[in-house]
């Protein structure tokens, strides 16, 4: 099996890793960066709890994806942010907020990636619809909740960044 240097940002560190050709970046995060709030669903790109936020060498805007979904040695010269990375300074990211004042979760697995996919969706649209939330978190699987309270915990997001005046990922991306 062939082994790759890669390099990698890492919630705004940089790391310098060296890889198998066949890991997977979800594995890469839990095991060798040992970001476990990313969480191992499904494997099949399914459930969404292993979103992560990554901006790619060509690209100038961050994407989610579903880290089981690609290589580690595919994010090579790429940022990436986990939910590790939402909090900055011990503060809660409005999301992360939202989640907790909202009760947007229950068991909390799929939290994670529905924190991730709304930090995108909010920094991509600051007041969707409840229509607009639920197809951008369509995604996401929640098999606890019914989505209503997760729904509110956005709307309270949106609200308070407006609020702040900032966008979604603003509070995330570390300059």
């Amino acid at each position: 099996m062939g082994r790759h240097k890669i390099s990698v940002v890492v919630n705004g560190v940089k790391k310098e890793l060296d890889v198998e050709s066949r890991l997977l970046a979800v594995h890469m995060i839990r095991e060798l960066l040992n970001l476990t709030g990313t969480h191992i669903g499904c494997d099949t790109s399914n459930c969404g709890a292993c979103t992560i936020l990554v901006r790619f060498p060509w690209s100038e805007d961050f994407v989610t994806v579903k880290s089981c979904t690609l290589f580690a040695v595919q994010l090579d010269g790429s940022e990436i942010y986990t939910v590790e990375g939402l909090e900055r300074d011990g503060r809660l990211h409005p999301v992360q907020e939202g989640f907790w004042e909202k009760h947007g979760l229950q068991c909390g697995y799929c939290t994670p990636g529905l924190l991730m996919q709304s930090a995108w969706l909010l920094h991509q649209n600051p007041m969707p619809t409840e229509d607009e939330i639920r197809q951008m978190i369509a995604g996401n699987l929640c098999r606890c909740t019914g989505y209503v309270k997760i729904v509110e915990a956005i709307q309270y997001a949106a609200e308070k960044l407006n609020r702040m005046g900032v966008r979604s990922l603003e509070l995330v991306v570390r300059r």
